[in-house]
């Protein structure tokens, strides 16, 4: 049996889980779950770094002795150090406002299609490049660490950037697959500032004596770099028997894409705004990001609910369509009282504003089901890749209500699971550098309970609901 340590943060909770291979197949335990609660000081929201390296710590103990440790995290942000190694200030959460205007700025100065012909970016104002163009200590600052790159950095001493995480910054080129150093130049951005890539499978070095000690693991313990960016991960995951999927990794974000051999870099796809970041073996996540669950999760949480479940049957139990909302909208991007501004938003648009939680939340889920099918369609026709299938992955499988719409808005099959796709992700590729795995998504078909949603009824009711959404 191979044992690996899955370090997996999210945006808002962090875990270390434990995969077991054994055979044909794998098993996940949670050895530690830690929340990640942002912190505002002086107007500016950071993450609490340090408050989840120990989160990170206390789970490796928890975990006891393994084969590796791999590490994956959300995207964009990062840690600045200086010429001696330290930490220059708390990372900065991608949710802050500092960024405001800057985006439009670098486009105007250098160009939307130039900035896509490189990058192949989505357009978004938090995207690492302008969070950096924002940031007042990047005259002090030698190295930048995207979040796994700095907890590796921690537990190992050693530096270098993981190119998943690293096709998020808008400084690396899609195309060449190495840092975009002259885009950088032309930005006023140091080029040293980014270190040495590294590919998913590759060494990261084993843990420093320090580490071990807290820890009780040995210091010959490796760290194996994986695809670090969460969604790269959970792609990785996807249990799909052909290339011709679609998937959904829905949490927080919903990442809504194909899995593709090359970008796409046309004007169409720019001005679609779809995203080309870095997948596993050299290949491209062609996705669009929609907000995602995070709408539900600000309700309920201005609601002080914690019953997804009995939301979830009484919206399944609510009149559909009454009213919907474009998740991408920007007022649904800060965190605050979300039922409310689904309201203004109704009103604004000439909508009847949903009454009370259970329309509410069937709201904002046939508005994801409405987005997630607009994204896909325009994916298919952007890239020319046919779709049979779409894999729901993240905790959003979880949401039979949300996955047997998304079947219904898209007129596709929908496979749920696995719930855990980061972690096992992670820690597949941990496996597969070791030489005990060498076809993941096999191995993930085998080991996980998928739950199949055949789509329903007529399509006509989502094709009005999606001409009323773009009339709005």
């Amino acid at each position: 049996m191979s044992v690996y340590a899955a370090v997996d943060l999210g945006a808002s909770s962090g875990r270390v889980m434990t995969a077991r291979i054994e055979g044909e197949r794998i098993g996940l335990t949670e050895a530690h779950r830690f929340a990640n609660r942002p912190v505002r000081v002086d107007g500016t929201l950071h993450w609490d770094i340090l408050a989840l390296y120990r989160g990170v710590l206390d789970g490796l103990r928890e975990a006891g002795p393994v084969d590796s440790i791999g590490i994956d995290s959300w995207a964009v942000d990062y840690g600045l150090l200086d010429g001696a190694g330290r930490l220059i200030g708390n990372p900065v959460h991608y949710r802050d406002g500092r960024t405001d205007g800057i985006m439009e700025r670098v486009v105007a100065d250098l160009g939307a299609d130039t900035l896509y012909q490189v990058g192949g970016l989505q357009f978004l104002p938090f995207n690492t490049v302008y969070q950096l163009l924002a940031e007042p200590d990047l005259g002090r600052a030698e190295t930048l660490l995207m979040i796994p790159d700095l907890l590796t950095r921690w537990l190992t001493g050693s530096v270098g950037a993981e190119v998943t995480n690293a096709s998020t910054t808008g400084l690396y080129d899609v195309r060449t697959g190495d840092w975009a150093r002259g885009l950088a130049e032309r930005l006023g951005l140091p080029a040293g500032l980014l270190p040495e890539l590294r590919h998913p499978g590759a060494p990261a070095g084993t843990l420093l004596a320090e580490v071990a000690a807290e820890t009780g693991l040995p210091d010959s313990t490796p760290i194996t770099t994986v695809a670090s960016h969460d969604t790269a991960s959970a792609v990785a995951a996807v249990p799909a028997s052909t290339e011709r999927f679609a998937y959904i990794s829905s949490g927080t974000w919903s990442l809504v894409g194909l899995e593709l051999p090359e970008p796409v870099l046309t004007e169409e796809s720019r001005l679609a705004n779809f995203t080309n970041e870095g997948g596993l073996d050299g290949t491209v996540r062609y996705l669009r990001n929609v907000m995602g669950l995070w709408i539900l999760q600000e309700c309920m949480r201005t609601w002080g609910e914690t019953d997804v479940a009995g939301l979830l049957d009484a919206a399944a139990q609510a009149d559909p369509f009454q009213a919907v909302v474009d998740p991408d909208d920007p007022v649904f991007m800060p965190p605050g009282d979300m039922p409310a501004r689904i309201m203004t938003y109704c009103e604004r648009t000439g909508q009847r504003p949903p009454r009370g939680q259970a329309q509410t939340v069937r709201c904002v889920l046939e508005s994801l089901a409405l987005a997630y099918r607009r994204t896909l369609r325009d994916a298919v026709r952007l890239s020319g890749r046919d779709v049979e299938v779409v894999h729901v992955v993240g905790g959003g499988a979880r949401n039979a209500l949300l996955c047997r719409m998304t079947a219904n808005a898209t007129g596709l099959p929908v496979v749920a699971g696995p719930v855990e796709a980061a972690a096992l992700g992670n820690a597949l590729v941990q496996a597969r550098a070791q030489g005990v795995v060498s076809d993941i998504r096999a191995l993930v078909r085998q080991s996980e309970q998928l739950v199949t949603y055949l789509p329903e009824g007529d399509d006509e009711p989502w094709a009005r609901a999606q001409a009323r959404l773009a009339d709005c």
